[in-house]
């Protein structure tokens, strides 16, 4: 039958608790015998040789003057005596006493009897004293004896109660111990620990408890080890088969993984980057201190076996249970991008220049169709001349226009700043949309407040702005709705706005919105361009511009211009 641990502990104590009341038992009934066997000297012979002296002290008064006095003293110790006869002998002695007492009180023999008398009293004496020594030896030997016993009940109480003492916290502490180092080596993830307690109590279903677990656990580890071994390898498969370079760093700064493309960019191997911190990466490599102290999303160049590559850098961040768990920094190849913007730039920088000198000359040419020292024409050759000359301005309008652009993109922005009004501003821009916007049937309509003062702009460049945005909002609205423009003031400044109910920007992209070459993921017009466009212009006008969007509700972009003053 198994014992349990709680019952085990109770005997234990009452196991120590029989040892005392052992040791108490055996010394109280001693220690009464001795203090029984005093009484009893006490009693039976101490208290008899005080009878005896004072009988013998009577016994030398009996001839004085008060005699009466004595003989009633000894009279009553000679009673006492009577009844307090215990040893062999005494009683004949006492009897003797009595009868030489009473002749004595009786003047027989008056001359004999007190020597009588004092020879019976010395006799009792002697008698009691001898008893006296008898017990006393009887008493010293018990003592002697008790002594022995006690010391040996004592000495067998401590040993058993030293060998419980040392062995009994062991029952307790041993398994306890077995315990923590088995919870230590399970924290350890060595699930392959096991105790072995051989017990039937608590702590033996402990350890069983704790073996099932371990085995659970070990069965766990190892049935899942190659499912993550298998996730892994997945996961880097797909990593390496980014086109883009991507590297991975957690919240605590350790490199997690970088694809080959990262790799080859960072002109590192895998063991010169993977599970390392960030710190010492940046201490041996110039391009990833770069990646990770620069934080905006301008393009830069990098070199790649001697060819220049352009790039743009985004940070993902990832997050765990809303808590940040690292992030992802991806560079964006925009090397075909940056070259068709270059050719783009040297194209329409070239085609203007070349068309606008035939242009001139043909303005020039239609100048003097018109001087009637040339020729008179008839009504509807001057119409025809009317008509060219309109094209030619429209013409050469549109080559200013593409020359712009190209000065945008190379960095060179010539500005003309004057007096605009804000209304001629709008009714030319949306001149410039309003085919595309019957096409989807999709109303324009006008917010412009009273006394609106004039902007200081350029108006060819602010006019593009708005063409850019009202083409924009057109281009993403559904058919049948409607798109506002405004204007109104703002301190020292207009504000110009132009809100669509098209699908919205996704909250993520917001910020990159007017960055160069950016394009929201799932757009397919245009290069990223136009926006980032129309920030150069209103900034380079000392105005600002920016996007308020509910995400599938509508966008809503504004810019300021300072008034003219």
């Amino acid at each position: 039958m198994a014992i349990k641990l709680k019952t085990k502990v109770a005997l234990g104590g009452i196991f120590l608790f029989a040892l005392l009341i052992v040791v108490g038992t055996v010394s109280f009934f001693y220690f009464n015998r001795l203090s029984e066997d005093s009484k009893e000297i006490v009693k039976d012979n101490y208290e008899t040789l005080n009878y005896s002296r004072d009988m013998l002290k009577e016994l030398d008064a009996f001839n004085s003057n008060d005699s009466t006095a004595a003989f009633n003293a000894f009279e009553i110790n000679l009673q006492l005596q009577e009844k307090n006869i215990t040893e062999p002998g005494e009683e004949e002695l006492t009897v003797s006493l009595r009868k030489n007492f009473n002749e004595l009180r009786q003047k027989v023999r008056v001359d004999a009897l007190p020597a009588l008398i004092r020879q019976d009293i010395i006799g009792i004496m002697q008698a009691n004293l001898k008893a006296i020594d008898k017990k006393n030896q009887a008493v010293q030997t018990s003592a002697q004896r008790a002594k022995t016993i006690i010391t040996f009940c004592l000495t067998v109480c401590l040993l058993l109660g030293f060998t419980f003492l040392f062995n009994f916290p062991s029952l307790v502490a041993s398994p306890i111990a077995s315990l923590t180092e088995g919870i230590k080596a399970i924290a350890n993830k060595n699930y392959g620990e096991r105790i072995h307690l051989n017990r039937k109590d608590e702590f033996g279903d402990l350890a069983n408890a704790f073996n099932t677990m371990a085995e659970r656990l070990d069965e766990y580890e190892h049935s899942n080890l190659s499912k993550i071994m298998f996730e892994k390898q997945r996961a880097e498969t797909v990593i390496n088969s980014l086109k883009d370079a991507s590297i991975g760093i957690d919240n605590k700064g350790i490199v997690l993984f970088a694809n080959q493309q990262a790799l080859h960019l960072l002109n590192l191997k895998e063991t010169e980057i993977i599970s390392l911190s960030q710190e010492e990466v940046k201490k041996r490599n110039d391009l990833f201190q770069f990646l990770i102290n620069e934080q905006n999303s301008i393009p830069f160049k990098i070199v790649v076996e001697g060819k220049e590559n352009y790039f743009t850098k985004e940070i993902i961040e990832l997050t765990h249970d809303k808590q940040k768990a690292g992030h992802v920094i991806v560079l964006k190849n925009i090397t075909p991008f940056k070259e068709l913007d270059v050719a783009k730039t040297n194209f329409i920088a070239t085609i203007s220049h070349e068309l606008k000198t035939p242009l001139a000359s043909s303005d020039f040419s239609l100048k003097l169709l018109e001087d009637e020292r040339v020729g008179t024409l008839t009504s509807e050759q001057k119409e025809l001349v009317q008509s060219l000359k309109d094209d030619n301005k429209r013409l050469l309008r549109i080559l200013s226009e593409l020359l712009d652009m190209s000065q945008v993109e190379s960095g060179k922005i010539q500005l003309t700043l004057q007096a605009v009004q804000s209304w001629g501003l709008i009714d030319k821009a949306l001149a410039s949309v309003l085919n595309a916007a019957k096409q989807k049937n999709i109303s324009i309509q006008k917010k412009v407040a009273e006394d609106i003062p004039a902007v200081k702009a350029d108006a060819d460049k602010t006019t593009w702005v708005l063409n850019n945005l009202l083409t924009n909002a057109i281009r993403y609205s559904a058919d049948n709705t409607e798109i506002i423009i405004g204007v109104q003031r703002q301190g020292n400044n207009v504000q110009f706005t132009v809100q669509d109910f098209g699908k919205g920007i996704d909250p993520q992209y917001k910020d990159k919105i007017f960055d160069r070459y950016f394009k929201i993921p799932g757009t397919k017009e245009g290069t990223g361009l136009g926006l980032a466009i129309c920030k150069e212009f209103i900034e380079a006008q000392g105005g600002t511009i920016n996007v308020d969007s509910d995400f599938g509700k509508g966008s809503r972009f504004s810019f300021t211009l300072p008034v003219n003053i």
